[in-house]
């Protein structure tokens, strides 16, 4: 991804690094690209084709009229599938329930890792900041900031339970658990490959968080902000 700067950020469920990577972007002025809402899209499309998303030649022949626009605005994150906005759809269960086995298919994460390339290099953007899972090794590995966000697990689960407004703090764990299970039999996002820095949340506040990443930037760009 040449000319533009890029800000890679790994990390399992409950990391926090969607909130983190949004807010680092709107203080740098940056572009934001969430990985996942891309891998949901897709999974939407298959269940939308009517098709079994634990099928690998079913999700591969969905591919083939899969169109994704997808905003890089942390404020304005619009998801489009061809001409339908479907940013509220892939955050229902059945999408989130069906993601997994959408990426575990390989030729899957192939095509997406080379739309993610297209996305930056045809945003127009100076700085992205690429948040997801394999970001730092498969996605962006020569990103000048190579970053894994990470938490110890329970408090990974009373995060992502308090964000889940209704939701039974011990089921939000179990599903978590079982996705973190899911995805790292295709990538490991729980340890940091070398090169990349790993920032441990667990006894971070939010604000905290932020000013690790952005001492990270300020390391690789050498800038500072006071």
């Amino acid at each position: 991804m040449p000319e533009t700067f890029i800000v890679a950020i790994d990390g399992p469920a409950g990391s926090g690094k969607s909130s983190v990577s949004k807010e680092v972007a709107r203080r740098r002025g940056y572009g934001y690209l969430d990985t996942g809402a891309a891998y949901r899209a897709l999974a939407w499309h298959v269940l939308n084709h009517d098709a079994d998303t634990s099928d690998a030649t079913a999700v591969l022949d969905a591919i083939g009229d899969f169109e994704l626009r997808l905003g890089m605005d942390p404020d304005e994150r619009r998801v489009m599938v061809a001409d339908r906005d479907v940013t509220s759809e892939i955050r229902e269960p059945r999408v989130s329930d069906a993601v997994s086995g959408v990426a575990r298919v390989p030729a899957v994460r192939q095509f997406l890792n080379s739309t993610f390339h297209d996305l930056v290099s045809q945003s127009g953007r100076e700085a992205v900041i690429i948040e997801g899972r394999d970001i730092t090794t498969v996605v962006a590995p020569e990103a000048p900031v190579r970053l894994l966000l990470t938490a110890a697990p329970e408090v990974r689960a009373a995060r992502r339970s308090a964000e889940l407004t209704g939701h039974d703090a011990s089921a939000v764990a179990a599903a978590m658990h079982k996705r973190d299970a899911a995805d790292s039999q295709v990538v490991d996002f729980l340890e940091a490959a070398e090169g990349v820095t790993v920032v441990d949340s667990t006894d971070l506040d939010f604000e905290q968080t932020i000013a690790a990443v952005l001492a990270e930037i300020d390391r690789a760009t050498g800038e500072s902000h006071a």
